[in-house]
């Protein structure tokens, strides 16, 4: 509330927002949602103007402009041939409840302030770190996402070894490979630390036997974290994460495996065999709202001794005191950041509203729908598969295209409201791509799509 004037002025009358923002947000989620398209900034200039003014233009004219001229100008990210980038499908559940933890306006940074929130998050942490198989101590934080998270961890990992290190020697390189997310360069900027990187594979992936040997040469006494990733966004390729574990254990190195897209698919049996090896990471992170079905921004972030992340991460001032010397569990004790949201509840939510074999039985959808795209791609003369899938990224290419070709296709596609597909590029070459995260994503939708290539 904003002043006396906010309950006298008629158009700003509580109860008629109420009903308009509750009747949007119902019919977004009751409905299928449209695609949409952007426009050009000056194109929106023109349409909206300057909604921004001494008298207010009150909430059902601001939710007329929302509704009218700014929404179908944001993609759905949740729209069944939403397939770019790696999208995001909420349930339903999960995007009411996030209209609740708006209102609540809870602090979820500590537990004094947020016990029953916060209570909630781990009970939803938990889940998550049992399916990786780590050990009952095992805890952590929900970020705003995977950069934030996979920064945190690193601070977290470089503190520890800095901590354990021999006088006269601190620990400043972090190991991954040129397929890992580009948060880890970031973070590494961030940090002023420097980024080596292990040859992949022939499948594209880090080994224990490529690692050792970058971790020899740049000094195991230099190296305070090794990246490995479940499930690279351009291809979704799982690292070996056993025989890298091992060599992390062999010359004791932190071991952080970013899952921010791929970690879901530890929910699914067939092909949790995938991740062997996870079990022994010393942090870990997932977003939930990537192929767990949660709103934006939601990355659980978790470690296998979160006292180490206290340690590096604990902010200590006078006015904190009251918290910081408290048994009870504080979030911001656990990554960058100090004010939080309760960003896990939606998550939490819907975890307890449908259960977790719903969550199973959805993940394991997707991947049957990316097998379907596998199979049509496979099985029509003009398109060829650039690698067989690991999870649900599909890459091909359309024989005798060129980049423009990909992208008038592209264009085509969004400009007619029917997908969101836009090429990737590798080793220089554009090329197609699926990110198929959504239970509402169809064999029909595949078969549009493709057939729209011919």
């Amino acid at each position: 509330m904003i002043g006396t004037s906010y309950h006298s002025n008629q158009h700003n009358d509580l109860a008629v927002l109420s009903a308009a923002v509750v009747a949007y947000a119902e019919e977004r989620i009751r409905l299928a949602p449209p695609l949409d398209r952007p426009l050009t900034e000056a194109e929106l200039i023109e349409t909206v103007g300057n909604t921004i003014t001494p008298e207010g233009r009150g909430g059902v004219e601001a939710m007329r402009i929302f509704t009218d001229d700014l929404a179908p100008t944001c993609l759905s990210t949740d729209h069944p041939r939403y397939l770019s980038f790696i999208p995001c499908a909420p349930s339903d559940a999960a995007s009411m409840f996030d209209l609740v933890v708006g209102a609540s306006n809870i602090y979820a940074g500590s537990w004094l302030e947020g016990a029953g929130a916060v209570y909630a998050e781990n009970l939803a942490l938990r889940w998550i770190a049992d399916l990786a198989a780590l050990p009952a101590g095992a805890g952590g934080v929900f970020t705003p996402g995977g950069t934030i998270g996979n920064l945190s961890a690193l601070v977290a990992a470089r503190h520890t070894a800095r901590e354990r290190a021999r006088a006269g020697t601190r620990p400043n390189v972090v190991i991954a490979t040129d397929g890992a997310h580009s948060s880890i360069k970031s973070a590494a900027e961030v940090m002023d630390a420097e980024l080596a990187t292990v040859p992949k594979d022939a499948a594209g992936r880090m080994t224990g036997e490529n690692l050792r040997r970058v971790v020899v040469e740049q000094g195991p006494e230099k190296v305070f974290a090794v990246v490995a990733t479940a499930g690279t966004t351009n291809f979704g390729i799982i690292d070996d994460l056993a025989s890298v574990a091992a060599v992390c254990q062999e010359f004791g190195i932190w071991f952080h495996v970013d899952g921010a897209y791929g970690g879901a698919g530890l929910a699914a049996p067939s092909i949790r065999h995938r991740y062997v090896g996870i079990e022994l990471c010393d942090s870990f992170i997932v977003d939930p709202h990537k192929w767990l079905f949660a709103p934006y921004d939601c990355c659980a972030l978790i470690y296998r001794d979160p006292a180490l992340a206290r340690a590096a991460h604990t902010q200590k001032a006078g006015y904190l005191d009251v918290l910081t010397e408290a048994p009870e569990w504080n979030p911001t004790d656990y990554s960058i950041g100090l004010t939080r949201r309760a960003r896990g509840l939606p998550f939490w939510f819907s975890l307890t509203v449908n259960g977790t074999d719903a969550y199973t039985s959805a993940v394991e959808h997707t991947l049957n729908i990316a097998r379907y795209a596998e199979e049509e791609v496979a099985r029509r003369p003009y398109l060829e598969l650039v690698r067989e899938r690991d999870l649900t990224v599909v890459v091909f290419r359309r024989l005798g295209w060129a980049a423009e070709d990909y992208h008038r296709w592209s264009d085509a596609m969004l400009a007619d409201e029917f997908a969101f597909v836009v090429p990737t590029t590798h080793e220089g070459e554009t090329l197609a791509r699926f990110a198929i995260v959504n239970p509402q994503t169809s064999e029909g939708d595949i078969r549009g799509i493709l057939d729209a290539m011919q």
